[in-house]
């Protein structure tokens, strides 16, 4: 039986994990910045019944926050990372999940050694509450025949009480539930086609359930047939080889612009070592990187500067160091002096597989030192946290001080 682990609130629980004294308060996590906005991005339940909701800017309910006495957090990614880490590495320890991997910072799945409703929810518990004893982050289960439905499981369990947390969801269920779950709930549909497919009568999952597989193989890509079999139970998904993407970006959009180089660089380091790291963790190599510079558009009584540029490598590589150093060069290229930069960020292209890549006549294989220096920064960071290695002399910006996006 597939299982599906979502933490609930994840940025707010983990606020709340670490800071005993907000147990029972309002608290919402925002990515404020100097002018006061912002957005919230999680909240305690206490936060939602006051009516306050996720995505809303900060400043349409600032009378609200003060009069309620809502604790306001700024995002704080390398907390999030770490603690999601420790969940990693408590659900390994317990040795009841099987085939667990990690799909995002708060999102598990596995599966679980027994078929038997009754003892996929006993399991299903002892994981729960493992979880939660350990690291003090309330999660939700979802328990199906494939990690899709599993998804559809936990979508219940998170928003029906009576379930407690976990939901089982059996073949003699299954028509009932995804009857009820609106398409664009379904994982890998998305809200973005939703019209599409409401426009031709699929508004729920079981309609779509219900398609020839022509049909949907004319509306989608193989990522929708997956999709399809996985809602009628028919394991479809391999989440241990994940798609490989075809570029990896990291940016931030600054809580202060700045108009210092010296800022900048530390900024565009740290985003091209974790594009770097990413480039690894799925076994690729890039052989370009840009790097994108931004003033605050919203700011009509600033001068507005926006531009980007590329290095081309002059072999794939997936080396830290050389990846930053063509970043810089870029940002050298780009960086002009009276603006002040709201936002900037690194994109590694021209991606391919690390095996097999191909060399020109010129080209050098990538020195196995190297490699291997790479491979060990990887896993004491992995081990000790996200900044134990960094290449270069750099401070690292606070990540408090940063919203982060990641393609």
């Amino acid at each position: 039986m597939y299982l599906h682990i979502d933490c609930n609130s994840y940025f707010a629980s983990c606020e709340v994990a670490t800071r005993p004294g907000l147990e029972g308060k309002p608290v919402v996590v925002a990515n404020d910045n100097e002018a006061g906005g912002g957005i919230i991005l999680a909240l305690t339940a206490e936060a939602k019944a006051l009516g306050l909701k996720r995505g809303i800017p900060l400043f349409k309910v600032r009378n609200l926050i003060r009069i309620n006495n809502v604790v306001i957090c700024p995002v704080d990614h390398k907390k999030y990372r770490r603690i999601s880490r420790q969940i990693m590495e408590a659900v390994q320890r317990q040795a009841i999940v099987l085939d667990f991997v990690q799909y995002s910072v708060d999102e598990f799945f596995g599966s679980l050694p027994v078929e038997e409703p009754d003892e996929v929810r006993l399991y299903a518990r002892k994981v729960k509450e493992m979880i939660t004893s350990t690291t003090g982050i309330p999660v939700s289960c979802g328990c199906s025949q494939s990690y899709t439905l599993a998804k559809v499981a936990t979508h219940y369990a998170k928003h029906y009480k009576g379930y407690n947390g976990i939901c089982v969801l059996t073949p003699e269920n299954r028509h009932k539930a995804l009857s009820m779950l609106d398409i664009a709930d379904v994982w890998g549909i998305g809200r973005k086609n939703r019209k599409k497919l409401q426009d031709r009568g699929i508004r729920t999952a079981q309609d779509f359930v219900d398609c020839d597989e022509k049909d949907i193989e004319s509306l989608f890509t193989i990522a929708g047939i997956r999709t399809w079999r996985e809602l009628q139970g028919i394991p479809s998904i391999d989440l241990h080889r994940p798609a490989q993407q075809r570029s990896i970006m990291q940016s931030r959009t600054f809580v202060y612009m700045t108009d210092h180089l010296d800022d900048l660089e530390q900024y565009i380091r740290t985003f091209a070592t974790a594009c770097a790291a990413h480039l690894r963790q799925q076994h690729s190599v890039c052989r370009a990187v840009t790097v994108f510079l931004s003033t605050n558009r919203h700011r009509d009584d600033l001068a507005q500067y926006r531009n980007s540029g590329s290095v081309k490598l002059p072999s794939p590589t997936a080396d830290t160091p050389t990846i930053i150093k063509a970043a810089l060069a870029a940002l050298q290229q780009l960086y002009r002096q009276g603006f002040l930069y709201k936002q900037a960020g690194v994109i590694l292209t021209d991606i391919s597989e690390e095996q097999g890549m191909q060399l020109d006549l010129f080209t050098e294989p990538q020195d196995e030192r190297r490699r291997k220096l790479m491979q060990v920064a990887d896993e004491l960071n992995k081990r000790f946290g996200d900044d134990t290695i960094s290449f270069g002399a750099l401070t690292h910006p606070s990540h408090d001080d940063m919203d982060e996006e990641e393609m």
